[in-house]
């Protein structure tokens, strides 16, 4: 099966490389509209999402719009991530517009140049985040994922990756090998913070509600004493993207550290602002804020469906844990 898997898939990935982006990109939207309409557990999800963060403020039908346009995101994201893969960068340069670099240049430290950690989230096409390197080239970009259950697929995500000048660390077995390369030079490490993080996480609140929130944006911040960003990256158009970079996140006061938890609000604050800015653009088929033990989730009722609807299942890209 995993040999199939294999070949099946590596067959799509070189069909949709073989395209112009525009069409990927339209392929994509179409795949899914059509998951919306068959993947009723997601939708559900993504509607249940949307009204506990948004119901106050847009209609139910104005609530479908967005989860249908949010699985055509999905859609047009999952497929362009292959295609941009194999673009060059002077191919990709042409559709990405990066904003705020200058953020990331810090003076030495007493210890050294200074590296950078910044809390990213799944917006876009949010591989694109290991494709911005030749942009800050006094920084070496680094980040985890989580790797797959089939060695197959596992190996043909990593092959998917090697046009980026970046450093991937499997979040479960790689961490000593994260913390050393940490220690040796000028780093820009992007950390996952937007789904959660079961029972490691620290629970703070996003969009009001509270859920478990991975900490490692702060800790390793805190732990190697570097600057906090967020990065977005946002659809700007049909296969176009803006990666921005936010404003830096204070980890220390008059010299003492923050705490985790009051840091981790902070990016959770950042996260919702990119959120709000373009709902569409961001991850509404995860089950965000499942409800800590002992405690039950909201009931919130679901937008009447006219139809049945996503999924696109997104491999579980979670952060380290804190090392």
């Amino acid at each position: 099966m995993d040999t199939f898997l294999y070949l099946v898939v590596c067959g799509l990935m070189k069909f949709l490389q073989a395209l112009p982006l525009s069409w990927v990109a339209r392929l994509g939207r179409a795949g899914g509209a059509v998951a919306y309409a068959l993947d009723a557990r997601h939708r559900r999800v993504a509607l249940r999402n949307l009204e506990l963060c948004l119901g106050s403020e847009k209609s139910p039908p104005e609530l479908r719009a967005l989860a249908r346009e949010n699985f055509r995101r999905l859609g047009e994201n999952y497929c362009c991530a292959i295609k941009t893969a194999a673009m060059t960068w002077e191919q990709l340069s042409s559709v990405i517009e990066f904003v705020g670099g200058a953020k990331f240049v810090y003076p030495p430290t007493a210890s050294g140049p200074c590296s950078v950690v910044t809390a990213i989230g799944h917006f876009g096409n949010f591989e694109l985040y290991a494709r911005v390197g030749p942009l800050v080239p006094h920084l070496q970009f680094g980040t985890t994922y989580r790797g797959l259950r089939q060695p197959g697929l596992n190996r043909l995500l990593l092959a998917l990756r090697q046009r980026a000048d970046c450093a991937f660390f499997e979040r479960r077995t790689e961490a000593t090998a994260l913390k050393a390369w940490m220690q040796g030079g000028t780093r820009l490490l992007g950390l996952l913070a937007d789904q959660h993080a079961g029972t490691g996480g620290v629970r703070v609140p996003f969009f009001g509600h509270e859920c478990a929130t991975t900490a490692s944006p702060a800790v390793f911040a805190l732990r190697y004493d570097c600057p906090l960003h967020t990065t977005i990256c946002y659809r700007v158009g049909l296969g176009r993207w803006r990666v921005e970079v936010g404003d830096e996140i204070p980890t220390r006061v008059n010299g003492k550290a923050r705490s985790v938890e009051a840091i981790t609000t902070d990016v959770n604050r950042a996260l919702e602002t990119a959120v709000r800015r373009d709902p569409a653009n961001w991850f509404w088929v995860h089950n965000r804020w499942k409800p800590a033990k002992g405690k039950t989730a909201p009931h919130l009722p679901v937008p009447p469906q006219p139809s049945t609807p996503p999924t696109t299942p997104c491999p579980d890209f979670e952060s380290v844990r804190s090392p």
